[in-house]
């Protein structure tokens, strides 16, 4: 019986604290007063405790001007919570042509400043917006 009761008690327990369990979510969306985009369902940075959580930024082309553009993008968004590059930790980029944007890297390069994040580099057939050619993401820490 008093395995039984122990079971019971862990268990409703454990029910009663996962169902009050919420995160803060601070959300930015180029400057939308909703700070979110309904139509395709995502934020573009959202902000849980000191991690920033930066979605895509698109370009439709792997050019020095594309690229610059993606990553002024990204920096809007860092600046959004008063981040840097140098508050990165992780760089996913998902291109249409890996070749061009090994080409072009310093344009990229350029905006770490010599301090780079860990970063993964993936070609793909195809992005969300089917006119988009490389797309980078971020997640950023900021300082406890």
């Amino acid at each position: 019986m008093r395995i039984i009761l122990a079971l019971f008690f862990a268990c409703t327990t454990f029910v009663c604290h996962s169902q009050n369990v919420k995160i803060e979510k601070q959300k930015w969306h180029w400057d939308n007063a909703s700070k979110q985009d309904t139509s395709a369902g995502y934020v573009q940075v959202l902000k849980v405790d000191n991690v920033l959580y930066i979605s895509g930024a698109v370009t439709a082309e792997v050019t020095p001007k594309g690229i610059q553009q993606v990553y002024q993008a990204l920096e809007k968004s860092l600046k959004s919570f008063g981040a840097t590059f140098q508050n990165v930790v992780k760089e996913n980029l998902y291109t249409t042509d890996i070749e061009a944007m090994k080409h072009y890297n310093s344009i990229r390069k350029a905006f770490y400043n010599g301090d780079f994040p860990a970063a993964t580099w993936v070609q793909v057939s195809r992005l969300y917006m089917s006119e988009a050619k490389l797309e980078v993401e971020l997640p950023a820490h900021l300082p406890k």
